[in-house]
């Protein structure tokens, strides 16, 4: 394996797992007070453009890295969106 590739799988699994201490904390806590929807309304919307290009360009670690990152960015706009819900 060549350095390039180590970076761009360093990078892939950096990126999948960056959201998770986000989802943890409001599964576990329930509040997204202080999270705004609108940053990850976008950052998911770029990461399933990710999977889609990754997809088109049948590239595993892209789509398996934005795959999990948008499950985990995903996780905590739903909880954001059903807390709104809640509060209305």
């Amino acid at each position: 394996m060549i350095m390039v590739d180590i970076i761009g799988y360093t990078a892939a699994v950096l990126t999948a797992f960056a959201s998770g201490p986000q989802a943890i904390k409001v599964i576990r806590s329930g509040k997204t007070k202080d999270i705004s929807s609108g940053t990850y309304a976008i950052l998911v919307a770029g990461l399933i453009l990710w999977i889609i290009y990754g997809i088109y360009k049948t590239d595993w670690p892209l789509i398996l890295s934005n795959s999990i990152a948008t499950l985990l960015s995903g996780t905590v706009l739903v909880a954001k969106i059903l807390e709104k819900k809640r509060e209305a």
